[in-house]
């Protein structure tokens, strides 16, 4: 069973950020080869924070060594090596697969630059965030291109159109 926890600060709309997060990151894992977590008989647990860009930017100091906000950071909590042996040998029916952090003023103006909802924005960077966790990357083209690829998938589930389309204005 899939448990995403949502914790909202400041200027984030109000949304039903649970079931946003809840469907984005059931669609990120369903693009995977875990698919099966979602129906796990463990309580697979994400948390999602929702905040300001100076939180945002004082994480992402502190554990990349980069001095700025960024839309969205992830910090897994297993390696993806180990989520399927975990699932079926958890002590207390839990795993934590981490925690999801998204930058509110970042999110809004790259929303607005793509000319989208932040909604559909926030909802790509949760999608994005879960492949983090399950250890997907996009340091090289092929990484890239696979993990575009189903973000693309889980999107398309969700109604949300694709967001590495170029937009002829």
């Amino acid at each position: 069973m899939l448990d995403v926890a949502v914790q909202r600060e400041g200027d984030w709309p109000q949304l039903d950020w649970d079931a946003i997060s809840a469907r984005a990151a059931a669609a990120a894992i369903e693009q995977t080869p875990y698919g099966e977590l979602a129906a796990a008989e463990a309580t697979i647990e994400i948390a999602v924070r929702l905040t300001s860009d100076a939180e945002v930017r004082q994480l992402n100091a502190q554990y990349r060594q980069k001095d700025k906000p960024t839309n969205v950071l992830s910090f897994p909590m297993i390696e993806p090596d180990l989520i399927e042996v975990l699932t079926q040998n958890s002590d207390d029916g839990e795993v934590i697969l981490g925690d999801i952090v998204l930058a509110h003023g970042v999110c809004v103006t790259e929303a607005a630059e793509k000319g989208i909802s932040v909604e559909h924005h926030a909802t790509h960077l949760i999608v994005h965030g879960v492949l983090h966790l399950l250890g997907y990357d996009h340091q090289g083209d092929s990484e890239a291109e696979a993990m575009e690829s189903m973000e693309r998938a889980a999107l398309e589930t969700l109604g949300i159109p694709d967001p590495y389309l170029v937009r002829e204005d």
